[in-house]
């Protein structure tokens, strides 16, 4: 692709900047495409968790979603928070009206699990991701939380044999390819971090160094959006690598930054500021 690449995310909002439609936009323009956004919930958050959501209404959703279709070529597009069943099916509606899955690949957060472990999805809600927006997606990037509740395995899966066993499993529900993340594997404590992307005739296992730090809020939203953004430009293992390569940057230099209290960002632009030694 010669030109700059548009690049849609669909997403709830965090007004502390590390997660969610901001962190997006930022992965987006980092990885040198054009972002845009559909906005699925208002999210009161910060670095130390969740206050309060307000979620759009379906409707309103699809109409945000089809303004820019409309007007604008989108090259690829990311979804991240869906909150509920409507807004599922209103995405869905959008994507089979404006999209075709040759062209415009669709890269599937499935964000259902928070940090705390607790579920952020209803049973219907899970169920529509499940059966709508899973079999639409090209990638979807779950990480082991959530990978189970998308299998319906009643405990996480507890190490790399654990998550080659259930990656095909995870390509059964209908997606082209899946990135399965291993981060919360062995509690954090080994050295090494090892994904599994699977797709047509392709198991590769993807490792990279753990970074000693505390700001990595947003490290999900961050990675899938990296991903999307790199796939108007090449094939999936290729964008899948330079993405990750990207966040493992980003993790590394995320303590020049100084923002809030909790678990902070990782650095979107180590590469474009100063100061990156």
């Amino acid at each position: 692709m010669t030109r700059i690449p548009n690049v849609l995310t669909i997403a709830g909002t965090d007004p502390s900047g590390g997660a969610g439609i901001q962190a997006d936009l930022k992965a987006f323009s980092a990885a040198g495409a054009y972002g845009m956004s559909v906005i699925t919930a208002v999210v009161a958050q910060n670095t130390q968790g969740v206050r309060s959501i307000r979620t759009m209404d379906p409707d309103f959703v699809f109409d945000q979603a089809a303004a820019v279709f409309e007007d604008v070529q989108v090259d690829a597009v990311k979804i991240g928070m869906v909150a509920n069943a409507g807004i599922i099916e209103a995405i869905t509606k959008a994507l089979d009206t404006y999209t075709d899955r040759a062209t415009c690949p669709v890269v599937l957060d499935p964000v259902m699990v928070a940090k705390s472990g607790d579920s952020l999805l209803d049973a219907d809600t899970e169920g529509a991701l499940r059966e709508q927006l899973v079999p639409r997606s090209t990638l979807i990037t779950p990480n082991l939380p959530e990978a189970s509740v998308l299998l319906g395995l009643e405990g996480e899966m507890d190490g790399v044999d654990e998550m080659r066993g259930n990656v095909d499993k995870l390509l059964a529900l209908g997606c082209d390819w899946v990135l399965l993340k291993g981060g919360h594997l062995e509690g954090h404590t080994s050295e090494q971090s090892t994904d599994i992307l699977a797709g047509p005739d392709t198991r590769v296992e993807l490792t990279a160094p753990r970074i000693a730090t505390t700001n990595d809020h947003g490290t999900g939203c961050t990675l899938s959006a990296a991903v999307a953004a790199c796939l108007p430009r090449m094939d999936m293992e290729p964008a899948v690598r330079e993405a990750k390569e990207y966040l493992t940057a980003a993790l590394k230099h995320a303590d020049q930054l100084n923002v809030g209290q909790g678990h902070g960002p990782v650095h979107h632009f180590h590469n474009l500021w100063g100061n990156n030694a």
